[in-house]
């Protein structure tokens, strides 16, 4: 009786997780939008995502990929920015703004790919590498300017419960009730549904390599979190600083994109990192 009632128990479980992912949303490469949203704050981790995102953007299956960068959208929490311009540069071109350094333009020229987006029937797909505060705050901007989103054309992908905590709590419930939020489990881990990105005995100095396709990003990340890491009371990324690789934020765009056989670091790098 036991047995069958534990083989009931597992069946309505799969039926129920099944149903989960029948129901979610499917990215739209030819109309939807990729926000990237990142914080900088005090972690040097986003830089390490940015620096394996290269690959992916890199990557021709996703040439044609719609997307715009945001650095800068911390929390309430404290600590030191880590400035990383020039990386942002280097990735993203023309396609980042900066809400660290003007946050009303950033939040303008955000809004304005979002509205530009939705016009044309797509969805947007929010990457919140941190917290949600700057994702309440182009909410409010576009209902203050009369345009209704509904829920299921905003979609938020959070991965870390930290992120969350950071979050003001206004603007958490806020994002919630006004967008599909979607909580996954967390990039830093493998083995848990998500894509586990954080490895410290993965070597950072072969992605350095002149052969491969994102070795000067890879260069300017590491210069960039030798120089900030742990530094004047920012976070101690021990990953990192023992020479491996943090870019669990990253588990979020794999999931958006519905990225397969990434379950951890080497797998990635294996399917992305090729020869220029």
């Amino acid at each position: 009786m036991k047995k069958i009632l534990i083989s009931f128990t597992i069946m309505i479980s799969t039926l129920l997780s099944l149903g989960a992912i029948a129901k979610a949303p499917v990215f739209d490469i030819k109309n939807d939008l990729l926000l990237l949203n990142f914080d900088l704050k005090t972690d040097v981790d986003d830089v390490h995502t940015i620096a394996a995102l290269d690959l992916i953007l890199r990557s021709p299956t996703y040439k044609e990929l719609n997307y715009f960068a945001v650095a800068g959208t911390y929390g309430v929490q404290a600590g030191l920015y880590v400035p990383a311009n020039n990386l942002f540069n280097m990735v993203f071109s023309e396609h980042w703004t900066d809400a660290h350094q003007s946050r009303k333009k950033s939040i303008t020229q955000t809004t304005d790919k979002i509205k530009a987006t939705l016009t044309m029937g797509g969805n947007i797909w929010i990457a919140e590498a941190g917290q949600s505060d700057y994702t309440q705050t182009l909410l409010e901007t576009l209902k203050s300017e009369n345009i209704t989103v509904p829920t299921n054309n905003i979609i938020v992908v959070q991965h870390s419960e930290w992120n969350e905590k950071e979050t003001s709590h206004d603007a958490l419930l806020y994002v919630k009730e006004n967008t599909t939020y979607i909580k996954i489990a967390d990039g830093n881990k493998a083995g848990n549904g998500s894509s586990g990105f954080n490895e410290e005995k993965f070597s950072t100095t072969p992605l350095e390599n002149k052969k491969l396709l994102s070795s000067d990003t890879w260069i300017e990340a590491n210069k960039v979190s030798a120089q900030y890491n742990g530094i004047n009371g920012r976070y101690h990324n021990k990953a990192i600083s023992n020479g491996g690789v943090d870019f669990s934020d990253l588990s979020e765009v794999t999931w958006i994109l519905g990225i397969k056989n990434t379950p951890d670091v080497a797998s990635f790098f294996n399917q992305f990192n090729k020869e220029k």
